[in-house]
């Protein structure tokens, strides 16, 4: 294993304080209970939006804390769920009254930790609402999950939510409209490698030089095949046909699209699938009115990209458009 690290056991400590020490502009943290949170918090009347999850995916979730999107994010060891009481700590430290919305990605440990956590803050007298995300069309079940898994999709819920937070609406309004998105996102994704986790310092899988997992999680779980290698377009063709079918586009629809690398993969590869992808979506008469290529929900160092595309409106576009000032993710007034 060859990693810039120091000890393993600081691994996550260390990553969380680079991160804030990089983007004090936006970003204060708290090292225990570990969290990070937003410059300014807690912001009066506002809801506040806080998500977490395992750590190895950034920039999610810390990487999404800012102007317009999270209040908190609770960081767990990599690819481990957090506890409940940095969930707890992290709401009563944004908490500005209007009430708590936790964004939840659907795995087992992750889904008990925000449960116990909104039960314990709800006998605090704090309002909290969770919505639950399950993008994933690749598998039904998986190694960490009942039913499907959080994904990509994570990333357009936590937009969608925090910008109708930043404008004012209510802890009820908020939810409708993170459980809209979340209803209307899915995702698949793919692996050319493995990846390495610093604890365990071996990789997660194995591959052949010619094979490809075709519907991979984010922890490395087993996807829906394993597949002798192909070109881009056809790999792309494979991620792209089972979205259509969950979302059932036709002509006239309109998406938000994002083409996600898995930690390792590079840009050039990422335009060459986002091209496939534009020319797919335009022969179907769908337009991607917005997109994003890049790094936004990784798996370490993981070779691979994902798909994930948001079945779009005028009210979703409208929050998607809205200022966002975080470290991965700026645009509007937070450039």
């Amino acid at each position: 294993m060859k990693k810039l690290i120091n000890r393993v056991e600081d691994v996550v400590r260390e990553a969380t304080e680079g991160l804030v020490a990089a983007h004090a502009d936006v970003l204060r943290w708290s090292p225990d209970p570990l969290f990070v949170y937003r410059a300014g918090a807690p912001r009066s009347g506002k809801v506040a939006v806080i998500s977490g999850g395992g750590s190895g995916h950034e920039p999610l979730h810390s990487g999404y804390v800012g102007v317009g999107m999270l209040d908190a994010a609770c960081p767990g060891e990599v690819f481990t769920s957090p506890v409940p009481d940095q969930m707890v700590a992290a709401a009563k430290t944004v908490d500005g009254g209007a009430g708590v919305l936790f964004i939840v990605k659907n795995y087992t440990g992750d889904v008990m930790n925000f449960e116990l956590a909104e039960e314990m803050l709800r006998d605090e007298g704090l309002s909290v609402r969770s919505v639950l995300v399950a993008d994933d069309v690749a598998v039904e079940h998986s190694t960490y999950t009942v039913g499907r898994r959080g994904v990509g999709g994570t990333v357009f819920v936590e937009k969608i939510a925090g910008a109708a937070a930043e404008d004012g609406a209510t802890l009820e309004e908020v939810a409708r409209l993170a459980q809209k998105a979340s209803e209307r996102v899915r995702s698949m994704g793919l692996a050319l490698s493995s990846c390495t986790v610093p604890a365990r310092g071996v990789p997660t899988f194995e591959l052949a030089d010619d094979e490809i997992e075709l519907g991979i999680g984010i922890h490395g779980e087993p996807g829906r095949e394993r597949i002798k290698w192909e070109m881009a377009d056809a790999l792309t063709d494979r991620l792209l046909q089972p979205i259509l079918e969950e979302l059932a586009l036709r002509s006239g629809d309109r998406v938000i699209a994002m083409v996600n690398g898995m930690g390792g993969t590079p840009l050039m590869e990422l335009y060459i699938v986002y091209r496939r992808l534009h020319a797919r979506l335009s022969a179907l008469g769908v337009s991607i009115d917005r997109r994003l290529v890049g790094n936004y929900i990784t798996s370490l160092e993981m070779q691979g990209v994902s798909l994930t595309l948001l079945k779009a409106d005028d009210e979703l576009l409208h929050l998607w458009d809205r200022p966002v000032r975080t470290p991965a993710l700026r645009w509007g007034d937070g450039r």
